[in-house]
């Protein structure tokens, strides 16, 4: 079975969105090496319809960043939206999800291979934490209050408790945390 991961960046006062306005020079290079270890540890990439439309048209022909490029360009990315039409995934190793996007990340989870990464979707990332199938969520918290900009979690949303796999803190003052949902006791 394969694992169902996800990690963000996070400002202090628990912004997700749009990290490259608030991350200033705190990426460190302990951060790139764990982004690295990763990285090399994914096999499959699940994006959003915004996520994918952004990075489809920054990463094929990115100057910078380019580990993380080669990743991204290279790996298999499939890409839930209830708008976009198949043909208008045109970026290399992406399709769209065609069928009920929790019941496509079962069945890609049942079966054998590396791990399946949510990235480049806020609400693909909470719709996995509710529905059970996100085994890892990795919050990285940097020293900043962004002031503005979506949160992961949103007023309104189920209580849910969280178990505390792992946690570090970067040279630079960046809080690695790990997390995986508390199992439910009957």
């Amino acid at each position: 079975m394969r694992k169902v991961i996800a990690g963000l960046f996070h400002s202090v006062d628990g912004v997700v969105e749009a990290p490259n306005l608030f991350q200033f020079d705190s990426f460190d290079d302990e951060l790139g090496e764990e982004m690295g270890v990763i990285m090399g540890e994914i096999g499959t990439v699940l994006m959003g319809r915004v996520g994918y439309s952004e990075w489809a048209g920054y990463w094929p022909n990115a100057s910078q960043d380019l580990d993380f490029a080669a990743f991204i360009n290279g790996v298999q990315k499939f890409v839930a939206s209830e708008t976009l039409k198949p043909s208008e995934i045109t970026w290399t190793n992406a399709s769209l999800i065609e069928s009920d996007f929790l019941d496509f990340v079962r069945d890609l989870k049942a079966g054998e291979g590396s791990d399946i990464c949510a990235m480049g979707g806020i609400s693909l990332v909470r719709q996995l934490v509710f529905a059970g199938l996100m085994d890892e969520l990795t919050l990285i918290t940097h020293p900043v209050i962004a002031g503005t900009g979506r949160h992961l979690f949103e007023p309104g949303d189920p209580t849910t408790r969280l178990e505390l796999i792992r946690a570090r803190t970067t040279s630079k003052g960046n809080v690695v945390q790990v997390y995986r949902r508390l199992a439910q006791h009957s």
